[in-house]
């Protein structure tokens, strides 16, 4: 993955990798960040020109998956979608999920997850929790393995908190956030995602940490930004977070022209003589002369 094996699918010059160094000098200069999901080669063509990071999400699950929540999405699951983007070669930073009970059992074992997630192409690996979770981030720092952090509402606590619901709206539970936010980075966080949380407490976070902090549904304070990739298109149906904002109408569009290509099969209008194959000259006779033999073939 060099940075001169990957070309922009819009232009023929080669698009400079992002690096985590490149992360922290774009946040100390004020450039924020754009993070989106891709788990297929076909959304990280789409995002890769565009934005800075592309998340190989556990959000899989619920986005692509059919699950209700995170908590089914496996290791292995996660290895055939990170498998899939990385074979693209992005110029974004790809970062893949921890899943659910990937880092939550020694450190051995979340060593061995996360380190075979980089060998299937990601720069880095995300991990959701705060204090709890120390131990493990500090393991994998120590294997040179980059850790982003992820705090709020961590889809994965989803049945402790009750729902997906925002989070830090009480004195304990925002000073909670704070501190391990501050913790995250002392063990070697490269950058946090705030998720769900009031903007006031997400700009505080941003102001003291020195690392980036990436927001989803966290104010316009943060660092950058992230969403998943269906929610910007409008690629899902039903109710959408307070926070998403979709930039078109992706499901009603596709839809729409698969509605068109159905009615035109049914009319007999596809395929035209622009989508067919023709025999050579010299075949269209036999072809046209041919009748099966009055022989059986046993």
């Amino acid at each position: 993955m060099g940075s001169g094996s990957n070309m922009s699918h819009n232009s023929e010059q080669p698009l400079e990798r992002v690096t985590i160094p490149a992360l922290q000098q774009w946040k100390d200069k004020g450039r924020r960040v754009v993070m989106t999901t891709a788990y297929d080669a076909v959304a990280a063509r789409i995002a890769d020109p565009i934005v800075d990071i592309i998340l190989v999400g556990d959000s899989v699950g619920n986005v692509c998956l059919g699950f209700d929540n995170t908590l089914p999405v496996s290791v292995a699951m996660m290895n055939h979608h990170l498998e899939a983007v990385a074979r693209t070669r992005p110029h974004a930073l790809l970062v893949a999920d921890m899943p659910f009970l990937s880092f939550h059992v020694g450190s051995e074992d979340t060593i061995r997850n996360a380190g075979g997630f980089l060998q299937r192409g990601a720069d880095a690996v995300k991990l959701e929790g705060g204090a709890k979770r120390i131990e493990m981030v500090r393991a994998l720092v120590d294997c040179e393995i980059p850790v982003m952090g992820h705090l709020g509402l961590t889809p994965q606590s989803v049945n402790v908190m009750g729902g997906f619901k925002v989070q830090g709206r009480t004195t304990d539970t925002a000073l909670r956030l704070l501190d391990d936010a501050h913790r995250l980075q002392e063990a070697g966080c490269f950058a946090l995602v705030l998720e769900g949380i009031p903007a006031e407490l997400a700009a505080r976070a941003t102001e003291f940490l020195t690392i980036p902090t990436i927001g989803i549904g966290a104010g316009p304070d943060c660092s950058g930004q992230v969403l998943v990739f269906h929610d910007v298109l409008g690629l899902t149906e039903g109710h959408r977070p307070k926070f998403v904002r979709t930039y078109a109408n992706g499901f009603q569009l596709f839809q729409e022209a698969l509605s068109r290509w159905a009615a035109d099969i049914r009319k007999g209008a596809f395929p035209g003589s622009e989508e067919c194959y023709r025999l050579p000259d010299q075949l269209r006779h036999a072809v046209a002369n041919w009748a099966p033999s009055n022989s059986t073939t046993r």
